[in-house]
Parts: structure tokens; C-alpha cells; sequence
């Protein structure tokens, strides 16, 4: 299911995935808020369109303004425990870790997911980046359905 919103300009490009944040300081008493703040916070989206024939608008966030895209809800690639990690199994993030350096990280804590959560897998993409895991977890890389709710 698509969505017309309003994002930054740097940002609107066909393909383009980001995390919704809600609203911050300077949308209050924006003209364009209910167009603007009208994805549910903390989920992905993907940039699916965008509208060519809208104007820039001016904006306090973006300092080169927001246009107007459809987005739908992404799918969030992420590490969670191998053990029953199988394409239509649910599954959880096996939880925060401290190593950021690690070429694994950005897939054991992804934007867009909690670690509270259960999420259906997708699809099963493989071994993650790294060589070995510094919390000694086993794990596999996969794609996660977007949540229903997005």
C-alpha cells in the first residue's frame, strides 16, 4: 500500500529507504503538516514515486525544502538468531550490541525494528558480514516483512 507524503529533497529518489522519525520542533504551526507527518514513527519506507509535477515546498527541517513521494513500507534486513530462521518463521533481534565497529552491526541493531518484537521472515539472504561474532551468537542475515502497521 503506497502513501503520498512529504520528504527533503535530498532525500526524494525512487528507491531511496528511510526511517520515519515523527515530528520534530520545527513542524509546529507548519501549513503542510498533514501531509507531512502522516507515516507511522519508527517504521522504514522506500520511496516508490515521486509526484513530478509538485513543487518544492519551503521547509523549517529541510533546509532545501520537501517534495512530494510515495513510499510504502520496507522490508528491514537485519541478523537474528539462526535457529529457526527460515523464510515464514517469525523471529526477534537477538539483541543490543556494543560493538559498532563490527561490519555486522548496522544489521543486528537496524533502524526500523525493536528488539521487542517479533517480525516474519521473508527471505533468507545468507552468512552475515562479519567473520565472527564478538558476543559469540549465532546468526544468519535475513529480510524481515515491514510490520503490518506501517
Amino acid at each position: 500500500m503506497t502513501t503520498v507524503t512529504l520528504v527533503g529533497t535530498r532525500l526524494a529518489e525512487v528507491g531511496e529507504e528511510f526511517v520515519y522519525h515523527g515530528e520534530a520542533d520545527g513542524c509546529a504551526g507548519c501549513p503542510y503538516r498533514t501531509q507531512c507527518l502522516n507515516l507511522t514513527p519508527g517504521r522504514r519506507y522506500r520511496i516508490t514515486e515521486v509526484r513530478e509535477s509538485g513543487q518544492t515546498l519551503d521547509c523549517a527541517i529541510h533546509d532545501t525544502g520537501v517534495r512530494a513521494v510515495e513510499v510504502e513500507p520496507a522490508p528491514i534486513r537485519a541478523n537474528v538468531p539462526t535457529k529457526g530462521a527460515y523464510a515464514g518463521s517469525n523471529a526477534s533481534l537477538a539483541g543490543p550490541c556494543p560493538h559498532t565497529e563490527c561490519p555486522s552491526h548496522q544489521y543486528c541493531e537496524p533502524m526500523g525494528a525493536e528488539f521487542d518484537e517479533e517480525y516474519r521472515i521473508e527471505e533468507v539472504v545468507g552468512d552475515p558480514p562479519h567473520d565472527y561474532c564478538m558476543l559469540d551468537r549465532d546468526l544468519t542475515l535475513v529480510e524481515l516483512d515491514a510490520p503490518d502497521d506501517a
